[in-house]
């Protein structure tokens, strides 16, 4: 009887600990919990369903964060960018700082180009003055060579003179020579006259305008040397009225320049080298 009776407790003991009922110490009575292993499995499920969205959100974040990494160095790259272009280029009435340096650069620059220019008008000038010698065989000029020669002057003045030195060359020489200073390039500073004419380290369009320009007053003076009196002569006063004015324009605007500490026009400097000319 006893057997049976400890039996039939065992059987009940077990059969509530699997259905999940618990007996109570206080009471003969069972109640329903929840047993261990149930909550054991909620738990594990809701940490199984909320660990892909935890981790979800964790890579968002870590994109997010890697997104802006990435966008700060474009964002200073852009405002550096600006930076440089809305910087002072040295022209167009930009200022300019007139050390001592900067200023004997620039003179060597300008005076070296006005030099050559000097030297040009010193030769031609007595060739441009041979119809007005009293020397033998020199024939006086007719009225229509006179007239030629008077308008020649007046076109070259003008043209030459004014709107390509005075307008456009002048202050392109002087700009570009108020871009040097002491720590410039070697051969900057040593050919300052050729740097000042644009002729290198420029703008792809500015060493094509004055290669071109360069040739092209060379082909004009041989093709002229070999014209007949007296329209060489002719053609010739024109010229020495031209680079007159030119050289004239220059010194001017230099020393307009150098008292006012601006520089008159864009140098035409090659964009990525711009502030270490400046």
């Amino acid at each position: 009887m006893r057997t049976a009776t400890l039996l039939l407790t065992l059987d009940l003991v077990c059969s509530c600990f699997a259905s999940g009922f618990s007996i109570s110490p206080t009471s003969k009575s069972l109640r329903a919990l929840p047993s261990s292993s149930s909550s054991s499995s909620s738990a594990s499920a809701s940490s199984l369903h909320l660990a892909p969205t935890s981790s979800f959100s964790y890579r968002d974040d870590c994109s997010n964060s890697m997104e802006k990494r990435r966008s700060a160095p474009k964002e200073q790259r852009s405002a550096s960018a600006l930076a440089v272009s809305a910087a002072p280029r040295g022209g167009d009435g930009s200022g300019v700082e007139m050390t001592a340096g900067r200023l004997s650069a620039s003179f060597w620059g300008t005076g070296g180009f006005v030099y050559i220019l000097l030297r040009s008008i010193r030769k031609i000038v007595p060739i441009a003055l041979e119809p007005f010698g009293a020397g033998e065989g020199i024939v006086p000029l007719t009225k229509v060579q006179l007239a030629a020669y008077v308008l020649t002057c007046l076109w070259f003045a003008y043209v030459e003179g004014y709107k390509g030195f005075q307008r456009k060359f002048s202050p392109l020489v002087v700009s570009r020579s108020l871009t040097l200073h002491p720590r410039s390039p070697p051969h900057h500073l040593l050919l300052a006259p050729l740097y000042s004419m644009g002729l290198f380290h420029a703008t792809k369009k500015r060493v094509i305008v004055s290669w071109s320009v360069t040739l092209g007053v060379a082909a004009l003076v041989a093709g002229v040397k070999r014209m007949p009196y007296p329209w060489r002569n002719v053609v010739d006063a024109g010229v020495v009225v031209g680079l007159s004015w030119g050289m004239l324009s220059i010194l001017v605007c230099y020393v307009m320049a150098c008292i006012k500490g601006e520089s008159p026009t864009d140098p035409s400097l090659p964009d990525n080298n711009n502030n270490k000319q400046d």
